[in-house]
């Protein structure tokens, strides 16, 4: 090789380097601004996002987990771990907890806890004792599960079976649908569905066990025949709860007793608009991080609602209702910043983008959007 080929060669190699390592300095720049968001389908996949939260796109990395169906997904507070539910009604359901690959949105399975129910359908996690709370919707029951200072699950330590039943095809008995910690850590509200009640448990965050209702003296709530208590949320300061009900989509505003464990009914608010005609179902609920507006998807209509909170009384007013951006709204996760809300709309496969006015409280399509099959449940992990 002569001499000035020999150079053209180590010009373009050292060219090579630079735009790979230029590259390779901008993908990790890009990793360092954006955070992970992964998307639990009906498809038995779980699916990665990129999130930039100061643009709101999305960036699909791709399916990172299979074989669970996962309707159900939530982040550790603070380490990179994810946790998963398998809503099968055909087995006993279980939960699985995956460690995190920052850097390129891989899962590694870390192990798996039976929840002692079928059909695994939803995660409370209460931070303070580091417990997750399954609700096993085929099974009807509800059961707590330790998670280890390494963000892996440990024993399975309690489970609570539910009974009930209501008017509605979809209750011929118990469906336990969500699970929460109240604030002071001395209770566990669950919302089943076919039962049409807000079971009331004790729940002890030193050995993370839940303990029956007392059945001389019941604390648990008595929703309206044939409404279907689905999802609760707690306001920011633990007097009030928002309950949303999947046959009738309604929203309740409940006042909170701590120090007797129970609930009353302040409000009840259709979520549908009065033109609608269609078959109603209520999906998923949210507050705000500043307590001042609550997040409602009305997956018969198709649509996000906005309410403002009264500071006094908790009670709602609307302040919008628009579309969800697709169709079958399942689930959503309001970003941490709480200037963004992502939308999981099952039917149309998609995940939107809308971004959160902090005064209003109202919600606009940023026109961001990704193609996943069947997303129903939304986690971030930062």
């Amino acid at each position: 090789m002569r001499y000035g080929a020999v150079a053209v060669f180590i010009t373009l190699t050292l060219l090579a380097g630079m735009y790979s390592g230029h590259n390779s300095a901008a993908t990790l720049l890009e990793h360092a601004q954006t955070e992970l968001v992964y998307v639990g389908t009906q498809e038995r996949q779980i699916h990665a996002l990129r999130f930039d939260a100061s643009t709101g796109k999305l960036t699909v990395i791709g399916p990172v987990a299979e074989g669970l169906k996962s309707t159900w997904v939530a982040a550790h507070p603070r380490l990179p771990i994810l946790y998963a539910v398998d809503d099968d009604n055909t087995r006993e359901g279980s939960v699985t907890a995956y460690a995190v690959d920052r850097g390129t949105g891989a899962l590694t399975r870390l192990n798996e806890v039976a929840t002692g129910g079928s059909g695994a359908t939803n995660l409370g996690l209460d931070i303070p004792s580091m417990t997750l709370l399954a609700a096993n919707y085929g099974g009807g029951s509800v059961s707590s599960i330790a998670v280890n200072g390494d963000g892996s699950l440990g024993s399975l330590a309690s489970t609570i079976k539910e009974a009930g039943s209501g008017p509605n095809r979809r209750q011929a008995s118990a469906h336990a649908h969500s699970a929460a910690v109240d604030p002071s850590g001395r209770y566990a509200l669950v919302p089943d569905l076919g039962a049409d009640r807000v079971f009331v448990y004790g729940f002890n965050r030193g050995t993370h066990t839940l303990s029956p209702d007392d059945a001389a003296h019941p604390r648990s709530f008595i929703a309206p025949q044939g409404s279907g208590p689905r999802h609760l949320a707690f306001g920011v300061d633990g007097q009030f709860v928002y309950l949303l009900t999947e046959l009738t989509a309604e929203i309740m505003v409940l006042r909170w007793d701590a120090s007797q464990g129970r609930l009353t009914l302040v409000q009840s608010v259709p979520t549908s608009s009065s033109q609608f005609q269609g078959v109603k179902s209520g999906a998923e609920v949210a507050v705000s991080h500043d307590g001042r507006f609550v997040y409602v998807e009305d997956r018969g209509e198709n649509a996000l609602v906005v309410y403002r909170v009264s500071p006094d009384s908790g009670e709602l007013s609307l302040v919008q209702r628009t579309s969800s951006g697709g169709e079958r709204p399942w689930g959503f996760a309001i970003h941490p910043s709480g200037k963004w809300i992502l939308v999981a709309n099952q039917r149309s496969g998609k995940v939107n983008v809308f971004s959160i006015d902090p005064v209003s409280g109202m919600v606009s399509d940023t026109g961001q959007s990704v193609d996943i099959p069947a997303p129903v449940s939304i986690a971030f992990v930062r």
